[in-house]
């Protein structure tokens, strides 16, 4: 009889953490909870100072579409859905230099401005990654526990 020596590739951790799925009702309330706590974020509500409250509203938009893509792709690496995330949110900033009627009426109502913003801001782009970095940090941490 023979021995087959079965050998297994090395996890990376840094791509793929121990647990290989997220939980989709989990990632489905920390949306709700990313969402309501942008919203609260920029309500006035907080005494914050303008550019934390834009730039952290910006981060907390960001985290939420990390989230989101923890959501929808529940096997997908740490790694990947932030950078999906980030390739959405900065597609998002850079698609706010083009203007025609049809766009600029979406964004022109409350949903399309909270999603697609009204106008190109190159700081945006450092808040997303911020907002995506501290996501894909937690979740990192999280899951390789």
């Amino acid at each position: 009889m023979q021995h087959r020596l079965h050998i297994r590739p090395a996890r990376n951790y840094a791509t793929r953490p121990p647990s290989s799925s997220r939980n989709r009702v989990l990632y489905a309330v920390l949306a709700l909870a990313v969402v309501a706590a942008g919203l609260f974020w920029r309500s006035g509500f907080i005494p914050l100072p303008q550019w934390l409250s834009n730039n952290g509203g910006d981060a907390l938009w960001a985290l939420m579409v990390f989230v989101g893509f923890g959501f929808l792709l529940p096997r997908a690496s740490t790694l990947a859905a932030a950078l999906l995330a980030l390739g959405v949110a900065w597609g998002v900033e850079f698609s706010q230099l083009y203007h025609a009627p049809w766009i600029d009426a979406a964004r022109a109502t409350l949903p399309g401005r909270l999603v697609l913003g009204s106008t190109f801001y190159w700081p945006d782009l450092i808040a997303y990654a911020v907002g995506v970095a501290l996501g894909a940090l937690a979740e990192w941490r999280w899951r390789s526990e």
